[in-house]
């Protein structure tokens, strides 16, 4: 991907395919709550015919390589190049088939609620994971969009966003970031979603039910490898880092990144080898495939 290219991508779709969703539109631009704090009013706008932003809080904008370069704190051109190539993959692939600028979601109504949906209930039990853990670390979230109702599992990060997440659908409320979870020890692990990130306290719940220390070691929740800058600062400051990530590329590189800032870094992956992540682990999804796969042979 060269400048040109990057610039001709439609910033608002961009910033959709990274989680951070519009609240308001008024004209020819859209309103966000600022991607790089957490407020209560939106004081980010994109300008759709310029296609440029402009945050009146920080008294910046400009096109989508300013924006990776403000959001991610680096001035490497090259490098913003290889960051918007990799998260704009799906607009790219015509995922979002860079549709009219109306079209993009915008919640109304939105509601914080207790975990209690029976539908989300019986999605997160599909998935094996312990409820109670669920229901604790998680909020039900409820919006209009184009006038319908919708629900979703809420993952609450650090600047007051939502990672969502219900059988159907899987996006963000803006701001996204990662989330943190800081008990004070010397030690961390990294999760790349909520999911396995919870799919970790089952599994420890499971080895022993009766210990009371499960959620109270420190963790970071990246709720997308792309966050991961943001966590870079917090994980110079612990003794030994932990790394749960997928059993893909994204997951590898990142392990890699951390690694070069963090020597002593250990990579759990290795022990749930063979399944995309700890969600698939924690279902036992390799072994049904591995079955699957058998009966078409002997067949």
């Amino acid at each position: 991907m060269n400048i040109l290219e990057a610039k001709n991508i439609p910033l608002a779709d961009y910033l959709q395919s990274i989680g951070i969703t519009p609240c308001k539109r008024q004209g020819n631009s859209l309103w966000y709550y600022s991607p790089f704090r957490n407020e209560t009013e939106a004081s980010f706008k994109v300008n759709l015919n310029r296609n440029e932003w402009y945050d009146f809080g920080i008294g910046k904008g400009g096109d989508i390589l300013k924006f990776v370069m403000e959001r991610h704190e680096i001035s490497d051109v090259s490098q913003v190049l290889q960051i918007i190539s990799g998260e704009a993959s799906g607009i790219l692939s015509n995922s979002f088939s860079f549709r009219p600028q109306e079209n993009l979601p915008v919640f109304e109504d939105i509601k914080v609620l207790p975990l209690e949906n029976h539908a989300l209930i019986r999605y997160l039990s599909g998935r094996n994971i312990h409820i109670p853990f669920a229901q604790k670390l998680c909020k039900e979230i409820h919006f209009r969009y184009k006038d319908k109702p919708y629900f979703n599992i809420g993952f609450e990060n650090d600047w007051g966003g939502y990672e969502l997440r219900n059988e159907y659908f899987k996006g963000g409320l803006s701001p996204k970031t990662i989330t943190t979870v800081q008990n004070g020890n010397k030690n961390c692990y990294i999760f790349e979603g909520f999911i396995d990130y919870i799919s970790y306290l089952t599994l420890l719940h499971r080895r022993n039910p009766e210990n009371p220390n499960i959620d109270k070691r420190d963790y970071i929740i990246l709720n997308s490898v792309s966050n991961l800058s943001k966590a870079m600062n917090i994980i110079g400051g612990y003794r030994e880092i932990y790394t749960c990530l997928d059993n893909d590329e994204g997951g590898r590189n990142a392990v890699r990144l951390i690694r070069s800032a963090h020597p002593t870094t250990y990579d759990c992956s290795v022990k749930y080898a063979g399944y995309k992540d700890l969600n698939d682990y924690l279902c036992n999804k390799k072994q049904v495939q591995e079955k699957k796969k058998n009966r078409g042979l002997k067949m």
